[in-house]
């Protein structure tokens, strides 16, 4: 399932705390940041319920768009 988060990951070092814990929590999952996108897309391509894992990082906030 495709996964679509407005995200406050605007900044190199913002990715790189993001991206660490990405791998962490969906090591086999396809995933990337759109930082030209106003709201600072995030995909995420998974089998696991990424809104719920997502749901109390302390790195960065996140809203699903439907």
């Amino acid at each position: 399932m495709i996964y679509v988060f407005k995200t406050s990951v605007d900044s190199q070092t913002k990715l790189e705390s993001a991206s660490a814990l990405l791998n962490q929590l969906l090591p086999h999952s396809l995933w990337n940041f759109d930082l030209e996108d106003c709201d600072n897309i995030l995909r995420v391509d998974s089998e696991l319920n990424v809104p719920e894992l997502l749901q109390n990082n302390t790195f960065f906030d996140c809203i699903e768009l439907e």
